[in-house]
């Protein structure tokens, strides 16, 4: 068995929608009540959510996006390329990892409602990271990117769009 097949067992992860593995490590017990949200959200949500999330050179992270900011943070592997698109169409890279001297950084914060995507650096790899959403995460906020709706509204980001897209 291999690295990656071990840590998909040891932390009993699952495939998720985007790309990569993911278990819900936390869900808190208490509740934002739907009056308290911002009116695009439907129904209560936890105070917070996190999750781990494996992601390896051979797929990628599509773009996608939720209502939350999103907080990454960096346990192992491979630094990880994540790409943003806010809704004015501003593009940016990141690039999170624990090399602090070369300019990676340990944890982000991808602002609710950006399109992001991410992808392994190094060859032959994986990263592992968690993600922590508030308010917590439900799916009913995960939007998956329609390859051709996401050009139509960013054309200056076709090549990315498309390389970092499914459908």
């Amino acid at each position: 068995m291999d690295q990656i097949e071990a840590i998909v067992k040891e932390l009993d992860l699952k495939p998720h929608p985007e790309g990569g593995y993911f278990k819900e490590t936390y869900r808190s017990n208490g509740t934002i009540k739907e009056d308290s949200l911002h009116s695009s959200y439907g129904g209560k949500r936890n105070y917070s959510t996190c999750i781990y999330f494996l992601l390896t050179s051979d797929t990628f992270s599509a773009f996608h996006k939720i209502k939350q900011d999103e907080i990454w943070h960096f346990y192992a592997g491979s630094p990880i390329l994540l790409h943003t698109i806010s809704e004015t169409g501003n593009h940016l890279e990141f690039i999170i990892g624990n090399d602090l001297t070369s300019g990676q950084t340990p944890q982000l914060i991808v602002p609710g409602d950006h399109w992001f995507a991410a992808t392994v650096i190094n060859d032959n790899d994986y990263a592992l990271v968690g993600c922590t959403v508030a308010p917590g995460f439900d799916f009913s906020d995960f939007v998956l990117a329609d390859r051709e709706e996401l050009i139509r509204k960013f054309p200056q980001h076709q090549q990315i769009i498309t390389r970092l897209t499914r459908l």
